[in-house]
Formats: structure tokens, C-alpha cells, sequence
């Protein structure tokens, strides 16, 4: 079952460790793929950017793919193509149960029904086509 308004918003301030996948180096000054992240940044969650064509990103080493992951991540945050989730979610998959995060977010205009159904029937909380900084600022605002 898609998660709720006020579960999304929940899960948005209590995040402290954050994965983002498809996040950007800045190099390209303005996209969402970064600003996003360096606003949560800003207000205190920790990223692991995960992104096999950067190095770096807002100081943090960059992973190539979520298999690398050596700690939980509160939310994976997504920053791919609809086509691209059914391979993202293959990977969630396929990750151990200790490293599973309590939520998978992908970003304003992504969804893949499909895929969000397969991770939901594994117990992954699924929030799609909504902005984490969006939930992120309206939590902080409640605070």
C-alpha cells in the first residue's frame, strides 16, 4: 500500500542518513539531483551519494551502486528515470535486511507501478512522484 501524506512528511523529519541515487557533483549548477541534497545537507542529514559517473559530491565519497552501501539509510532518495526503477529496484532487492532502507523516495515525476508493487510486497515503504526537499522543508517549518 503507497504511503501516506503524513507518513511521507514523518519519514522526511525523522531522516538523518540519507542515500541519493543519480545525485549530481554540482557541475551542473541548478539541478534538482543536487540542490536537493545540499538543502539536506544544509539542515543536518548526512548523504552517501550514490552515482557511478561522480567521484565526489558535497564532500561525501561517492558509491557506484547501492550494493556498496555499509550502513542503513533512512530513505534512498531517487534521481533516475521511471525506466530505470525496475533495475533500482532489483538492486533493493537484493540488499542484506540490515542495510534496508526504512524508505525508498523517488522523486517528482518518477513512478513505475510495477516495480513500487514488487519492493511494497517486500516490506520497502515506497513514497513516488513526490519531492523530499518539498516534505523536507514543510517538516522543518512544523518544528
Amino acid at each position: 500500500m503507497p504511503i501516506s501524506d503524513q507518513e511521507a512528511l514523518e519519514a522526511a523529519a525523522q531522516a538523518r542518513l540519507v542515500a541519493v541515487v543519480g545525485m549530481t557533483d554540482g557541475s551542473k549548477p541548478g539541478r534538482a539531483s543536487y540542490e536537493i541534497p545540499r538543502m539536506l545537507q544544509e539542515r543536518g542529514v548526512e548523504l552517501i551519494p550514490v552515482n557511478p559517473k561522480i567521484d565526489q559530491a558535497l564532500g561525501r565519497p561517492a558509491l557506484k551502486s547501492l550494493s556498496e552501501l555499509k550502513a542503513r539509510p533512512d530513505i534512498v532518495d531517487v534521481f533516475r528515470r521511471s525506466e530505470a526503477i525496475p533495475e533500482l529496484a532489483d538492486e533493493l532487492l537484493a540488499l542484506p535486511a540490515g542495510i534496508r532502507p526504512g524508505v525508498v523516495w523517488l522523486q517528482s515525476g518518477i513512478t513505475h507501478p510495477q516495480a513500487e508493487a514488487a519492493l511494497e510486497k517486500a516490506g520497502y515503504r515506497v513514497v513516488s512522484d513526490r519531492c523530499l526537499g518539498v516534505y523536507a522543508a514543510r517538516a522543518r517549518a512544523r518544528d
